[in-house]
């Protein structure tokens, strides 16, 4: 039993993190429990879609039934500074990023952190469906990222940015155990988010549509939808040699493999009009609006330059598939900094490029310009600004960001 330790619980209004503040009282942490604002700017979005008012009210009502301190702090201008306007760059310049892994990298273990640390925490804690392992390398703790026992919640991925210096100040308490488990626990404390919905995506956004969110700052602007055949003669350098081990492949076939296809119009025929390329994203299928096609019509590339959407047919169209990619050398992340690779050294691994996606085997090869990635089974709607994360098992080992 600890009774000296004390934890600020992010305290979202939620089911998760309410069993979380519990489940630490429970065993003998002081607890402090924060409601985080990261988002009030009413111009941008519905105010009865993003209740972060109701919210902060219910995370207050489990505070005073589990007799804890609470407060509240008011994040937005960092979260505005360190996320919205990032978003709004990456989708500008036709990358698709990843908000949530930015929110926990940047806002919860960063600026929420240091908050923490300025009451006297010695922790904060998330209710976060992810687990926190240690072992001791060279005579030194080293901490790990584990995946939730809850196989359809993990939420590893969303923390692959998380470096051991946060690592070592963050608890998951709710992280060995089911969803099913922690309502329950929720309804035996009688704690008013028990029945609460989950929260989908992030409340700023709330119910309004992307593409109409970003319109706030990313004007529309009409621009043509290029169908690209399947025939394509640069398809033929993307695959994968046969009877050759990634390890033994040239530059110029990692290059072929893992860098990013740029398309032009002229390789394909105009079948439509978009309204901006900086809505859409690759792997894409809603919001093209066009129809006649046969087979389902899927983006797999876009240039917000000339304002132009390129666009293949069927889920099997060689652009949508790819087995490789390649994270710049700096945005390169180790969780496992002692795991990390050195120019010439390779790795086999899992990994995968989006939240719930299923692990799929991937060899890294790390050169001087920094990492290729490539997947035993071709990955559809690999796309930039996204995040690839790399695991040994149930172990997140480190992420980049997609080139």
């Amino acid at each position: 039993m600890n009774t000296k330790k004390r934890v600020v619980v992010g305290l979202s209004g939620g089911v998760d993190s309410s069993v979380t503040a519990y489940l630490l009282k429970e065993q003998g942490y002081e607890v402090i429990g924060m409601f985080m604002k990261n988002w009030h700017d009413e111009s941008v979005t519905i105010s009865n879609e993003c209740p972060w008012m109701e919210d902060s009210t219910d995370a207050m009502l489990v505070a005073e039934k589990l007799s804890i301190p609470f407060q509240a702090i008011d994040l937005s201008a960092d979260y505005q500074k360190r996320i919205v306007d990032y978003m709004f760059a990456e989708y500008k310049a036709g990358r698709t990023p990843n908000p949530d892994i930015l929110c926990n990298r940047e806002i919860k273990f960063d600026i929420f952190l240091k908050a923490a640390q300025k009451l006297k925490a010695d922790y904060v804690a998330t209710g976060h469906y992810c687990q926190r392992g240690e072992l001791e390398v060279d005579g030194k703790t080293v901490y790990r990222l584990l995946a939730g026992a809850d196989a359809n919640k993990d939420q590893s991925y969303f923390l692959c940015q998380l470096n051991q210096e946060q690592l070592s100040k963050a608890l998951f308490p709710i992280g060995h155990l089911q969803k099913s488990e922690v309502r329950k626990i929720a309804k035996e404390q009688d704690l008013v988010t028990a029945d609460k919905k989950d929260s989908q995506g992030l409340c700023f956004i709330g119910k309004v549509r992307l593409p109409d969110f970003l319109q706030q700052q990313l004007k529309p602007k009409k621009g043509k939808i290029i169908v690209i055949p399947e025939d394509l003669p640069l398809y033929a350098e993307k695959t994968v040699p046969a009877g050759v081990s990634p390890q033994d492949f040239d530059q110029e076939t990692l290059d072929a493999i893992c860098m990013p296809l740029h398309y032009h119009a002229d390789q394909g025929k105009q079948i439509g009009e978009h309204n901006g390329a900086h809505y859409f994203t690759v792997g894409q299928r809603k919001g093209l609006q066009v129809g006649g096609t046969g087979k389902p019509l899927f983006v797999i590339g876009t240039d917000t330059v000339v304002n132009n959407i390129y666009t293949g047919l069927g889920e099997t169209h060689p652009g949508l598939l790819r087995y490789g990619l390649f994270v710049p050398k700096s945005d390169v992340h180790w969780i496992r900094e002692d795991l990390r690779l050195e120019p010439g050294t390779t790795a086999t691994y899992s990994g995968r490029i989006r939240y719930r996606q299923a692990l799929s085997p991937v060899t890294l090869i790390m050169k001087e310009n920094g990492l290729y990635v490539l997947f035993e089974q071709a990955q559809k709607g690999i796309a930039s600004g996204q995040f690839v994360a790399w695991y040994d098992g149930a172990e997140a080992i480190g992420s980049g960001t997609i080139f």
